[in-house]
């Protein structure tokens, strides 16, 4: 049976559906999340990967445990000491190298079988130059290294791989990763359900007293009882004029702001939602005012995007000017939005300067804001996706005062 929750907003009742797909009663355990991407998904993006690599002429990508180390093996072992990386050539099946120990593990969590293993008092690098040597006897190349590759990984890299070239494989995995699939779209929707239903069960649970750091814990329990792990700024009154403040210590008090910006994960894929709230009977005009016109700077971008045409910096500008209009144009500090996707922010992102045209399959969120320091702030953030008809909004977003 559905259960409705009520939030109080600027007087008047939102009434939001706590979503129940899977037979469960109200209360009942949550199954842990089902692992959605197939084989043949990471085959198509390792072939996309070296499609890449070839017209670049290069030789060989490598990435540490990171997003878009996920992104290609389903998996993310982890960072330590001890020294793991993918190697995909741009002919050939990627390999893994990896402490001995940890064959068996990142072989049971990866998509990846040909997973080799150094033994503690050997030198990692070593295994790396005999696989990549193996590949490309004829050295050296070039390698495009992952972007988020720590400096003292590279440096072995370098000492083993005397000669060869290192580029910025950033060209290669963020073309890739910033068109989504059906199956991506398909997880990172499934992440905003779960985070709209924990928002609202989270504002009905909201008392006079609590404090920020309550309500983030409580906003984090609710969507654990969903299913998903995520986390959330929860601010109040003046707090939520800083964009990216508390949660800390201030407590809850009628008749104020309230500002929630959070997300979670289904698969590895995230969810980034914004809701601002009146706490109380009475908003004032100030408020109510502000609200509506970062409102309509949100619907002015999602009205002005069209595939394959719109750049990300007039996403910006189309939202900006709406704001700037109403007379806050210095209040809305930060660009307008960002990718999502493995990572909570990646390409593309809608700021000045990016010319970038958004493409169906790209996935972002469109966040205006204003904010008053001492005050208030007001942020509507909703995840979007690019279509081939324009801009689909994948969350729910709110009504208008």
């Amino acid at each position: 049976m559905e259960r409705r929750e009520f939030v109080t907003v600027a007087g008047a009742v939102i009434t939001a559906t706590v979503r129940r797909n899977d037979g469960r009663t109200e209360g009942s355990p949550v199954r842990p999340q089902e692992p959605s991407l197939s084989p043949a998904t990471f085959s198509r993006r390792i072939e996309r990967a070296q499609a890449e690599l070839k017209t670049r002429k290069w030789d060989f990508l490598i990435a540490t445990p990171s997003a878009n180390y996920r992104y290609f093996t389903g998996d993310n072992p982890g960072t330590s000491e001890r020294l793991i990386v993918l190697i995909v050539p741009v002919l050939g099946d990627p390999t893994i190298v990896c402490p001995s120990f940890e064959v068996d593990r990142l072989k049971a969590h990866s998509v990846i079988q040909d997973v080799r293993g150094w033994d503690e008092q050997a030198n990692p690098y070593d295994l790396v130059k005999q696989v990549v040597r193996a590949r490309k006897p004829r050295a050296p190349g070039a390698i495009a290294l992952e972007a988020s590759t720590a400096f003292a990984v590279y440096l072995g890299l370098k000492g083993a791989l005397d000669g060869w070239k290192f580029e910025d494989a950033t060209g290669v995995t963020a073309r890739l990763r910033s068109i989504k699939s059906a199956e991506e779209i398909a997880l990172i929707q499934r992440a905003i359900t779960i985070t709209e239903d924990a928002l609202v069960a989270t504002f009905a649970q909201l008392v006079v007293g609590m404090s920020e750091r309550d309500a983030a814990r409580l906003l984090a329990s609710e969507m654990e009882r969903r299913g998903a792990a995520g986390d959330g700024l929860v601010q109040f009154g003046p707090s939520s004029a800083l964009p990216h403040g508390g949660p800390a210590g201030a407590t809850l008090q009628r008749e104020t702001v309230v500002l929630i910006d959070c997300g979670c994960r289904v698969a590895g894929y995230t969810s980034d939602i914004t809701r601002t709230v009146w706490f109380g009977d009475h908003p004032t005009p100030e408020f109510k005012t502000v609200y509506n016109l970062v409102y309509d700077a949100q619907t002015a971008a999602i009205e002005l995007g069209k595939p394959l045409f719109t750049p990300c910096q007039e996403m910006d500008r189309a939202a900006r000017r709406v704001i700037a209009k109403g007379g806050f144009g210095p209040q809305f500090t930060h660009r307008l939005g960002h990718g999502i996707g493995l990572d909570g922010h990646e390409r593309p992102y809608l700021v000045e300067g990016n010319e970038t045209r958004l493409e169906p399959g790209m996935v972002f969120t469109l966040e205006p804001g204003i904010y008053q320091a001492g005050k208030f702030g007001v942020r509507i953030e909703d995840d979007c996706v690019m279509t081939e008809s324009g801009v689909a909004v994948l969350s729910h977003r709110p009504a208008k005062l």
